[in-house]
């Protein structure tokens, strides 16, 4: 029997941009997917828009459909949430490994990256993105999903769920991947509190920058296989 490979996608993502990397990790795993609160088509509320609710939903997932820990790769934002779940429940978990997943939240860093995320000037300037994420968001707003996404960063700045000492505390082993042209999640702070986590690896990926089509997608499904099946877990 295969492992479980549970994959989560990033901000304004939905399951559909994990397909390719699903693909090329179908033949050593039992890959998985899911689509957090509000993406993929989902409605969009407040409420159940942010970090730790995320977090819970992969609990949720975990307890629901697997028996033993699972491995689970999160890009960005997704990355953000299972390490989240991970320090409440780690026992879930065999392996982590995130893609740009950007630690290091503060009220000045989200305002950066909430400046991105205005519906109107991206219809205006890159319309095609903007027709892009209607259809992933279908039948939902699209420019909903803009607004709680800039909403859940502004509150992650404001109050990080990931704490200092719950990274520092993690047992899971943690594969940190971030690309050495990323903005978003490759500062030194990030890469400080990165060091915290005692069972992690970090490692640069050669000319990627933040989006996940910048990755290549061969050196990335490598990475997951070899981390994932190089720390099997215990069964349960």
């Amino acid at each position: 029997m295969k492992p479980t490979l549970l994959l989560l996608h990033g901000a304004l993502g939905s399951p559909d941009t994990l397909k390719p990397l699903a693909g090329l990790l179908a033949a050593d795993f039992d890959v998985k997917m899911l689509a957090f609160a509000g993406h993929g088509g989902k409605e969009v509320q407040l409420d159940t828009f942010t970090l730790p609710h995320f977090a819970g939903e992969v609990l949720t997932f975990l307890a629901e459909h697997e028996v033993g820990p699972a491995h689970v790769f999160g890009y960005s934002m997704g990355g953000y949430a299972a390490l989240l779940a991970a320090t409440q429940e780690p026992a879930r978990f065999a392996s982590i490994s995130t893609l740009g997943t950007k630690l290091d939240w503060s009220p000045e860093s989200a305002a950066a990256e909430t400046r991105f995320l205005d519906p109107e000037k991206i219809l205006a300037k890159v319309p095609a993105f903007a027709e892009t994420l209607r259809q992933r968001h279908a039948p939902a707003d699209w420019a909903a999903v803009l607004r709680a996404t800039a909403a859940l960063m502004t509150a992650a700045g404001a109050r990080p769920p990931l704490t200092t000492e719950a990274l520092a505390a993690l047992p899971v082993p943690v594969q940190l991947l971030v690309g050495d042209a990323d903005h978003t999640a490759g500062s030194p702070t990030g890469r400080a509190l990165a060091a915290r986590l005692p069972r992690a690896r970090f490692e640069l990926l050669p000319a990627t920058g933040h989006p996940l089509e910048q990755a290549n997608p061969e050196l990335l499904a490598a990475r997951i296989r070899n981390f994932a099946l190089g720390n099997p877990g215990k069964k349960g």
